[in-house]
């Protein structure tokens, strides 16, 4: 049996990635059936993730203004064992893009909670590579205000050690969604490890209970547990398949 074309190529470029911890019991509402917390030392991580959509293929054809955008996410980790193995993977509590197509397939093929805004960027030109000092910054406005998380990244680009933090948050291979029918939807998400850099500061600046909601404040308004920026790469999404 021939294995799946890509439903989606694209490059996510210069990722910022704001970990922080959560309690367990608050995700519990989010965890699609078929799925179990995945947790690093026993703890339960959410993180806040800005980046760069380039050169976006859907089933190998660019779509006309909706190539290079933004989007801004807010996820948490999940695992799933088939066989002797654990598949490892994310689930999207909130996405933002600022085009309305992409948000309508992405909902239309995968049930994401995807939601078109107006947003920018900022500190680093497209296809550039940052340098020790940069200062990058993803903005979305809602309700009528900017909201804003960004990064000054610091020393050179490193990958992540195994068994680490960083590791943790960047391996996860696999997208899980819960469908309105109440089934579980898993599909493969394909690119290469990552460097990634440290940072001397990061910052939040956004509405967390009127955007997120409750069961995020407390996470949201404490300090990030860790935070870096990732270099990206080429990446491939598969066609997603029902596991309950």
């Amino acid at each position: 049996m021939n294995n799946p074309a890509p439903l989606l190529t694209a490059e996510w470029r210069n990722l910022i990635l704001l970990n922080y911890r959560i309690e367990p019991d608050l995700l519990a509402p989010y965890i699609p059936p078929g799925t179990e917390l995945d947790c690093w030392n026993e703890q339960a991580y959410i993180s806040l993730v800005g980046f760069m959509f380039l050169n976006t293929r859907v089933a190998g054809i660019a779509i006309p203004f909706h190539t290079n955008f933004e989007e801004v996410n807010l996820r948490f980790y999940v695992r799933r064992k088939t066989g002797d193995t654990w598949q490892r993977g994310v689930v999207f509590i909130m996405e933002f893009v600022p085009r309305f197509a992409i948000a309508a397939v992405a909902d239309l093929l995968y049930g994401e909670k995807y939601s078109s805004l107006p947003m920018r960027h900022s500190g680093v030109t497209t296809g550039q590579i940052p340098c020790q000092g940069d200062r990058l910054e993803y903005g979305w406005k809602l309700h009528g205000k900017w909201n804003h998380l960004g990064v000054r990244i610091s020393g050179s680009p490193q990958y992540a050690l195994p068994g680490s933090e960083e590791e943790f948050i960047t391996e996860h291979y696999w997208g899980y969604s819960e469908q309105r029918s109440g089934a579980s939807l898993e599909y493969r998400v394909e690119h290469p490890s990552w460097r990634l850099w440290q940072v001397s500061e990061s910052s939040l600046e956004c509405d967390v209970e009127r955007i997120y909601g409750p069961h995020f404040v407390i996470s949201l308004k404490a300090a990030p547990a860790s935070a870096f920026l990732a270099e990206g790469s080429h990446v491939a999404v598969y066609p997603g398949r029902r596991i309950t």
